[in-house]
């Protein structure tokens, strides 16, 4: 983590200004409630804020258990916002990498319901596409974690860093 403070920065930098831009777009839902651009314009982003939700709980996930990873160069270089290192890490550091994204994830599904006023367009399309994500979260990467779990290797892929075959 030594040196990377700089790329957190510019990733929560941007990050803030996404969920401001959600937050701003929320606020013009109620003076345009017929609007169908604006309540899909504001879904479509507040289902971003609830993905880069998901990634943080991974990224603190993996600083609470110390990980070794890798931050992009620059905020747009990727829309992971790290890559686990697979070989520098164990098991059990994998195991709270994790569960920090799946964390994230049950926070967001538990509390969209309860802020999002229930009388617009725009917090029905955001439910939805939110299902959406959590819905591939549990067919992407649950079935990884649990055959981590049972003993497979730590996956590889885009997210990740090191060799195969670990």
């Amino acid at each position: 983590m030594q040196g990377q403070w700089r790329r957190v920065l510019a990733l929560l930098l941007r990050d803030v200004v996404v969920v401001g831009v959600a937050v701003l777009l929320w606020e013009s839902v109620p003076r345009h409630p017929e609007s169908v651009s604006l309540a899909t314009i504001t879904a479509l982003l507040t289902t971003v804020v609830g993905y880069l939700a998901h990634e943080w709980g991974h990224l603190l996930g993996a600083l609470y258990q110390r990980c070794a990873f890798e931050l992009p160069r620059t905020p747009f270089e990727s829309p992971f916002l790290f890559r686990f290192d697979r070989e520098a890490n164990s098991r059990p550091q994998f195991f709270g990498m994790a569960l920090g994204g799946f964390a994230a994830s049950l926070l967001t599904i538990v509390i969209l319901p309860l802020v999002l006023p229930w009388q617009f367009l725009a917090t029905k399309i955001t439910l939805a596409l939110v299902g959406l994500g959590v819905l591939a979260t549990l067919v992407i990467e649950v079935p990884e974690f649990v055959r981590v779990w049972r003993g497979a290797p730590i996956p590889s892929g885009a997210a990740f860093v090191g060799q195969k075959g670990r």
